[in-house]
């Protein structure tokens, strides 16, 4: 109708637009862009700040390629600085990867990736497989301590308006469209999620267990 062109982009207000897909290619599907080199340096790093090869996830780590193209301090914040810019790179919490041409691709924010049997899980790529489904009006994926250690998978879902979702219909859909070691071994259903001002969920209020909903254990029923 307005002829324009939706571009995906990736950035933070420490930063500004840190990748995007110029207007002369043609986007990677799920990507969020190439480098905004012009302003930036951006590489995806492990947890010692090594950069890492196309494919691996790690996080997304920036610097200027330029003067005061993004912020130099937290104000009157020094430790949350020192911890943030930490070996010349500005830490943005994000999870990512890049692939062979160049493209980032967001997989998560860092503090909510979910460590399963030796396998790094994606809550947001756990979310958007159940949000695809029409039954499902939202739903956040979380980690639960697990008592043979790392985690195990919670799905705290909401079923859309007037369905009555149970949670093998839940473990159904999930089985048939996830790896198996994604596929949540707790289905928790609620009115509605937590969220701030700006509609971002509140994962650590659903951790904590405030006002939980109905919880059903995957392994108590398979025996």
């Amino acid at each position: 109708r307005f002829n324009c062109r939706i571009v995906e982009v990736y950035g933070a207000t420490e930063t500004g637009i840190v990748t995007y897909t110029p207007l002369e290619e043609e986007p990677a599907k799920g990507s969020c862009g190439r480098a905004n080199t012009s302003s930036y340096h951006v590489a995806i790093v492990d947890d010692e700040d090594n950069i890492q090869p196309a494919g691996v996830v790690g996080e997304i780590v920036v610097r200027p390629a330029q003067p005061f193209s993004m912020i130099q301090e937290y104000y009157n914040m020094p430790t949350e600085t020192l911890d943030a810019f930490r070996n010349l790179w500005f830490h943005t919490g994000d999870n990512g990867r890049l692939d062979g041409d160049g493209f980032f691709y967001y997989v998560d924010r860092k503090k909510d990736a979910i460590r399963r049997r030796g396998e790094n899980i994606s809550s947001f790529e756990l979310e958007v497989v159940l949000n695809s489904d029409d039954r499902v009006a939202e739903c956040a994926a979380i980690a639960e301590p697990s008592e043979l250690g790392e985690d195990d998978v919670k799905m705290v879902v909401v079923p859309a308006a007037g369905i009555a979702l149970t949670a093998p219909d839940v473990w159904d859909l999930c089985e048939k469209r996830m790896p198996k070691f994604w596929v949540p071994r707790y289905i928790e259903f609620r009115e509605s999620l937590p969220k701030t001002p700006n509609q971002k969920v509140q994962k650590y209020l659903l951790r904590k267990g405030v006002d939980k909903g109905p919880v059903f254990d995957r392994e108590a029923r398979d025996g």
